[in-house]
């Protein structure tokens, strides 16, 4: 069993690392790869529908540790490229089913991409991270350290999936099967964003946004101990708040929120599908 031999070695550093130790944190990353070991996964038993595995944080964080920085260059002189020994680029080979396009992407090391997957250049995912199958990443989207991304989804260019390694017992980004995250966009600090969900171009979520729901009449936020949550099948699109400030309301300010306007219909589905010649 990983878990007990990695939280020894990340909460108990030896003098140096053995053989032995990079054994165990290669066979740690090889989990990872495979989809095996996650960071966060699905537990109905969990209010959020989610459970976050510390362990596995230690032993991404433990990688750096130990790692040393070399130099990973291809082409030294015109591209030069220095990381930690523990975290090259992912080797990828097309027996895998991933299609990687030309011009920049990189995935790192200890990261799961399932079949089907679509990388669109650039694009970048960093270790921890969980991407589901025929899922679309797009031109200049990040998916971040630890975030969990569902099968069927599509990042749409320039959006930010953002990461979390620590605190280690914080939840990452999740996001479920069959969502669509519009450009531009970007969720934050461990906000689940529930299967079949729409976030369109623009929309920011994080744990200090409110999201008006127009249909149900609520506002769903982040409380002490809770992420943000986006029901199943919502419509979220980029929106404003009052602020009743003396010296706001002078100025005409307005603050940053997220607005449900619908919840998804069949008119909304074939606005979205992707286009099954792109697989």
């Amino acid at each position: 069993m990983l878990q007990p031999q990695i939280e020894a070695l990340f909460d108990v550093p030896p003098p140096a690392y053995l053989a032995e130790h990079f054994a165990l944190f290669d066979a740690f990353k090889a989990g990872l790869n495979r989809g095996e070991i996650r960071a966060a996964e699905p537990d109905p038993a969990s209010p959020t529908g989610w459970r976050v595995n510390p362990w596995v944080k230690k032993g991404i964080l433990l990688g750096f540790r130990m790692g040393a920085i070399v130099d990973m260059s291809i082409d030294a002189r015109r591209q030069p490229f220095f990381d930690k020994s523990t975290y090259p680029v992912q080797a990828i080979s097309a027996a895998d089913g991933v299609r990687i396009v030309p011009g920049g992407s990189s995935i790192r090391d200890g990261a799961y991409i399932a079949r089907g997957v679509i990388c669109m250049p650039p694009m970048f995912v960093n270790v921890g991270a969980y991407v589901g199958e025929n899922t679309l990443i797009d031109s200049h989207a990040l998916v971040g350290s630890c975030a969990q991304v569902g099968r069927n989804c599509h990042i749409s260019a320039a959006t930010q999936i953002g990461g979390v390694l620590e605190p280690i017992g914080a939840l990452p980004v999740i996001i479920e099967d069959d969502v669509l995250v519009g450009g531009n966009s970007g969720v934050y600090e461990g906000t689940i964003v529930k299967r079949r969900a729409v976030l369109g171009t623009g929309t920011i979520l994080n744990r200090s946004i409110p999201v008006y729901d127009l249909v149900r009449d609520v506002v769903y936020s982040a409380k002490d101990d809770q992420p943000l949550i986006i029901p199943e099948d919502a419509v979220v699109v980029p929106g404003a708040r009052a602020v009743t400030h003396p010296a706001a309301t002078k100025w005409g300010l307005s603050l940053q929120a997220a607005v449900i306007v619908k919840y998804r219909d069949a008119k909304t589905g074939s606005r979205i599908q992707l286009e099954d010649l792109l697989r």
